[in-house]
């Protein structure tokens, strides 16, 4: 037994050490891509606040992050649209294919440029981790759903292996148009943050959900055809990419039927429904306050009043 064990473990390490052999030797040297070790690391931290935040915080009153809200969406509006135009950009200079582009691995500047915006967005959704911290934080516990921890621990630790051995060629497709769709995103949530005063003109929240199922269907699809003409692209990235976005497909399409499409009388179990992201910090569902509506309160008092009235 333990010798099966133990040549089960020198297998893995013999195949990490080859995997290791052709990897992109640009980016060895940046930081978080020597080893995988410090990713991991990161994510299990991620794993175990959203496990012990909530009992953190359970006795605790919420905290008022507003200001720190309206910074940080703003900033990730910034740094999500510096990683679409550097991708944008590098890959035009580059003379990138949108239908079959390889991995040049080359120091070629064009090149290099491409690598690093990809370095920057694989570690912008390591910076999307406080998403949920604020969601603890502020006690809105409801909004850290399967589809929330899913996306973003997923996001982080599989784009290392993205940076890792293709940072270049097809990779730049989906990152510059995600980072795109993130610079929308993280638009509205800055606005939401900033007061109930903008709701009325956010009214395009469940546009995101769309412009992000849009965004699946058409990764598929651009990976279909590259599979289909035979790309000289890692096959393993492709199929590993469809699998991931047909999960995704799956979660947010559940997730738009029961925000807009469900009726009434079935959405309202008790739970708020909400992926993370087509509702995140700052923002307010649907359009809806936590503040009491006054006129209920004072309708509720007088009723107590005269109940009380009656009984003496």
């Amino acid at each position: 037994m333990m010798g099966a064990v133990s040549e089960i473990i020198n297998d893995t390490l013999r195949l990490y050490s080859w995997s290791l052999s052709i990897a992109d030797k640009r980016v060895e040297k940046w930081p978080m891509m020597q080893s995988p070790l410090p990713t991991l690391a990161i994510s299990t931290l991620y794993l175990l606040i959203v496990w012990l935040g909530p009992r953190w915080m359970k006795n605790r009153e919420p905290f008022q992050l507003r200001f720190l809200l309206i910074g940080y969406n703003f900033g990730m509006v910034i740094l999500n649209f510096f990683i679409f135009k550097e991708l944008f950009l590098g890959a035009k200079a580059a003379g990138y294919s949108y239908i079959c582009q390889t991995v040049d691995y080359s120091d070629d500047v064009n090149e290099v440029r491409v690598a690093s915006a990809l370095w920057w967005y694989y570690i912008s959704k390591g910076v999307e981790y406080f998403d949920t911290v604020f969601f603890i934080l502020r006690k809105k516990l409801n909004q850290i759903s399967f589809l929330h921890v899913y996306h973003h621990c997923t996001m982080f630790t599989l784009w290392w292996i993205g940076i890792k051995w293709v940072a270049g060629g097809q990779s730049f497709f989906g990152a510059h148009m995600n980072a795109l769709i993130h610079v929308v995103m993280y638009l509205y949530y800055g606005l939401a943050a900033c007061g109930p005063h903008l709701l009325k003109y956010l009214w395009w929240k469940r546009y995101l959900t769309i412009l992000q199922l849009v965004q699946f269907h058409v990764t598929i699809g651009h990976t279909a055809l590259s599979l289909y003409i035979d790309c000289p692209f890692p096959k393993w990235m492709h199929w590993a990419l469809i699998v991931y976005a047909i999960t995704f497909i799956a979660l947010f399409a559940n997730f738009y039927y029961r925000t807009y499409k469900e009726p009434k009388g079935h959405a309202k179990t008790g739970k708020s429904v909400t992926n993370g992201k087509a509702a995140m910090n700052g923002a307010v569902p649907n359009g809806i306050t936590s503040k009491p509506d006054n006129k209920v309160g004072i309708e509720n008092g007088r009723k107590k009043r005269k109940g009380k009235a009656k009984r003496e």
